[in-house]
């Protein structure tokens, strides 16, 4: 080939490159454009003030195309289905208690994104801001209201598999204290101290005593449920096979989901409550696959969010095996009932 032809080939090469990346850019504006556009028969949202202690409200990332979506919302919980207001807070994962917030965020740069945590008050204004290392996945805060707790994934993007990491971090929202990561705690499994490398923590709910917390604690390819004690700073193994508790308001069991043999590898869980002082299971009617983090609606039902038109919808089921679930909203993700 002479020198004029690989000029010529070259010149070819970065006129059709330029093409894809103009069309891509292109391409990425239009998707963007149809986000911003709110679909007919989608729920009806509008912006306005969003108060965290405000009763009779159910508080969710809002999923509906639009203007406002991935906005933090608010809906009154007797119409879960009905009009909603949006805060223009812009959250991934979200949950609030007892006029606290923590809302997950994703900041958007030039060749990647970096995340973040941010503790609101019950306006919504900013009390601090952490950084996650991760993509976010899991969010609480404890009844009082004291402390907040993020989960986010340091390697992979789905708890489906096992090749993936996670780093749980807690923090005390009235002094600034960070845990970082709960791997820093002591661990006791079986009644013995126990160590390894590949600790991962996610899933971390509170009671309310601002010390005692469940979580998942998975390592050489199981799961446990652990119980946390934030003042000696040590978790103890209660029962295998149990990712992502949610610990009831009364403080006596703790839903979570259960991987079940037979299941696809890629939707292996359903949901269960277990009664801490029995250690009893019941298996709950949904049916489904649920990957989520179900939340106390109240003492007696649980709300977890499906795959839907949307991204996702929140469900309710009752929490003792009986009924069959119910879908309650469409287009929202990570629920809270303040």
């Amino acid at each position: 080939m002479t020198a004029r032809n690989r000029v010529v080939v070259l010149l070819s090469a970065v006129v059709v490159l330029a093409a894809v990346a103009v069309a891509s850019v292109l391409h990425a504006s239009a998707r963007a454009e149809r986000r911003d556009r709110a679909r007919p028969g989608g729920p009806r949202v509008t912006s306005g003030k969003v108060v965290l202690t405000a009763p009779g409200r159910l508080v969710f990332r809002n999923m509906a195309w639009g203007p406002h979506r991935d906005e933090l919302t608010t809906v009154a919980a007797s119409d879960p289905a009905g009009p909603r207001l949006a805060s223009g807070v812009k959250c991934l994962r979200l949950h609030v208690a007892a006029g606290t917030g923590v809302c997950l965020q994703a900041v958007h740069g030039a060749v990647s994104d970096t995340y973040r945590a941010l503790v609101l008050d019950a306006r919504l204004r900013v009390r601090a801001r952490y950084d996650v290392p991760g993509i976010p996945s899991r969010a609480r805060v404890s009844p009082t209201g004291h402390l907040a707790t993020w989960t986010a994934f340091v390697g992979g993007d789905s708890y489906a598999g096992t090749d993936f990491s996670t780093r749980a971090a807690i923090v005390d929202v009235r002094t600034g204290k960070l845990i970082p990561s709960l791997e820093a705690f002591r661990i006791v499994r079986d009644g013995h101290p126990y160590r390894s490398s590949d600790v991962n923590f996610w899933g971390v709910t509170f009671a309310a005593d601002d010390r005692t917390f469940y979580a998942t604690l998975a390592t050489k390819g199981r799961t446990y449920l652990v119980r946390g004690d934030l003042r000696t700073r040590t978790v103890t193994t209660l029962r295998a096979n149990v990712e992502c508790p949610s610990l009831s308001p009364d403080g006596t069991r703790v839903a979570f989901k259960k991987r079940v043999p037979g299941l696809p590898k890629d939707a292996p869980w359903r949901l269960y409550v277990l009664n801490l002082r029995t250690m009893r299971e019941t298996p709950l009617a949904e049916p489904r696959s649920v990957d989520d983090q179900a939340l106390w609606q109240s003492t007696d039902t649980l709300v977890y969010a499906l795959p839907g038109d949307y991204g996702a919808d929140l469900y309710e089921v009752p929490a003792d095996g009986t009924g069959k679930p119910r879908r309650i909203s469409t287009a929202a993700v990570s629920p809270a009932y303040p």
